[in-house]
C-alpha cells in the first residue's frame, strides 16, 4: 500500500548526521559504529531504498535551522543568516538527489497527478496494477518541501525567494522561543512579526504547519491565518500529556479548519513519562500497535478517519532507541493496515490514514 509520510527530516541527516541516504541502511549503520558525537549513531531508520522497499512513495522532507539568541535555552544558529545559509545548504542536497533521480519535488497539483500516476500507473491501489519490486527500487521518492521552524526567514523577502524554490508549508516555531512564534515548551505570542509572517504565507498559498506550536501561539496564528492548515507529526494531549501534543478543544479546531494530523513514532510523543536516554521501548513494551492506538483516537474525536494520517518523524534527532521495539525501519510501516483492520477499520479508511486524507488535502490545497 503506498504510503505519505508527512515528516522526514532528510536534508538534516544527510548533512548533519553525515549519513549517506541512498545507502542500504545496514551500510550506514556499519560506517556509525562505534561514533558517540549523536545519541542515536548506528541506529537509523530511515535511507531511500528503505522508503521504496516499504512503498513510502511521498514523504514531506523538511528544512531546519534554529536561531538561537544569547538567551535561547538550546542550541542553534547565532544568527538568522546562518540559519538561512544552513537551509540552503539543505536546498542543494534535495536539489542534488533530484538530479541522481533518487528524489522529485513535488510542488503544484500537476506535479502530483503525476507522481501518483508512477507510484500507482494511474490505476487503483491493488496489487495487480502497483509497480513491480524491480520497479520500485528504480522510482524517486516524490517529497514536498517544508521548513520545520522559521526562524531562518530573515525577512519577508527570503519567504517568497523560499516559495519560488517550491517550499510548500511551514511551521513557525520548533522548541522554545522562535522569531515568529512561541514553540514546544514555552508559551507566548506570535507578535507582529509572526502576523506578518501568516499573511505573507496567506499570500502566496503556503499551508501552516500547526505541530509545535504553543497554546497561545496556535490560538492566535489560526486566528490570523485563513489559509490550509495541517499538522505533520502530532499526538492528542489526551494520551501523553505534555505541551507538544494537541489538546481535544485543539483536534476540533483542526478539524473544522480540514486538516489531517500526522502520527508520529517518536516514543516520547507516543506514551507517558517516557526520559530520554533512560527508558528503553523494551522496558515499556512500545510496539507500533501504539501509534495505531494514536490514530484511532483521532477517528474516534473526529468521528471519521478524514483526518489522520501518518507523520513518523523517524530519524528526527532519535533512532531505534527511541521508537517502537517491532519497527527496524521506516519500510515496517507497511504492518499499519492490519493493525488498523484489526480495529474494524474499512480497507477505504485504512487507505485514507497511509496516504489519502494527505493527498486529498494537497488536491484541495493546490486547486
Amino acid at each position: 500500500m503506498l504510503i505519505f509520510d508527512a515528516h522526514l527530516d532528510l536534508s538534516m541527516n544527510a548533512l548533519e548526521w553525515n549519513r549517506d541516504l541512498t545507502r542500504p541502511l545496514a551500510e550506514i549503520r556499519a560506517r556509525e559504529h562505534g561514533q558517540t558525537d549523536k545519541k542515536d549513531r548506528g541506529r537509523g531508520t530511515v535511507c531511500l531504498p528503505e522508503l521504496r522497499r516499504g512503498q513510502v512513495g511521498l514523504v514531506v522532507a523538511t528544512q531546519i535551522a534554529r536561531y538561537a539568541k544569547p538567551t535561547h535555552p538550546l542550541e542553534g544558529w547565532h544568527s538568522p543568516a546562518q540559519a538561512w545559509a544552513q537551509t540552503q545548504g539543505q536546498l542543494e542536497w534535495y536539489r542534488a538527489m533530484e538530479e541522481a533521480g533518487e528524489l522529485v519535488q513535488v510542488k503544484e497539483r500537476a506535479g502530483l497527478e503525476k507522481h501518483l500516476e508512477l507510484c500507482e500507473r494511474g490505476g487503483p491501489l491493488t496489487p495487480a496494477l502497483s509497480p513491480s519490486e524491480g520497479e520500485r527500487k528504480k522510482m524517486p521518492v516524490g517529497y514536498i518541501l517544508s521548513l520545520e521552524g522559521a526562524d531562518s526567514i530573515v525577512t519577508l523577502k527570503h519567504l517568497e525567494r523560499s516559495f519560488e524554490q517550491g517550499l510548500r508549508a511551514v511551521g513557525p516555531a520548533h522548541y522554545g522561543p522562535g522569531t515568529y512564534a512561541f514553540g514546544t515548551d514555552s508559551e507566548g505570542s506570535i507578535g507582529s512579526r509572526g502576523r506578518e509572517l501568516l499573511s505573507e504565507m496567506d499570500r502566496l498559498g503556503l499551508i501552516l504547519d500547526a505541530t509545535h506550536l504553543c497554546d497561545t501561539s496556535f490560538r492566535e496564528a489560526l486566528d490570523v491565518f485563513q489559509g490550509p492548515v495541517w499538522a505533520s507529526h502530532s499526538n492528542a494531549r489526551t494520551l501523553t500529556p505534555h505541551n507538544r501534543q494537541f489538546t481535544d478543544e485543539q483536534l476540533k479546531e483542526l478539524f473544522r479548519r480540514g486538516a489531517v494530523i500526522g502520527a508520529p513514532l517518536d516514543a516520547w510523543m507516543m506514551i507517558p513519562n517516557w526520559i530520554r536516554g533512560q527508558t528503553t521501548p523494551q522496558a515499556t513494551k512500545l510496539r507500533l500497535e501504539k501509534m495505531a492506538e494514536h490514530i484511532d483516537y483521532i477517528c474516534q474525536l473526529a468521528g471519521n478517519a478524514r483526518h489522520s494520517g501518518i507523520g513518523t518523524d523517524l530519524d528526527g534527532g532519535f533512532g531505534r532507541e527511541q521508537c517502537p521495539m517491532d519497527l527496524d525501519s521506516i519500510a515496517d510501516l507497511q504492518r499499519v493496515p492490519d493493525l488498523l483492520r484489526k480495529r474494524g477499520y474499512k480497507e477505504t479508511d485504512v487507505e485514507a490514514i497511509l496516504h489519502g486524507n494527505f493527498i486529498r488535502f494537497l488536491r484541495e490545497a493546490w486547486k
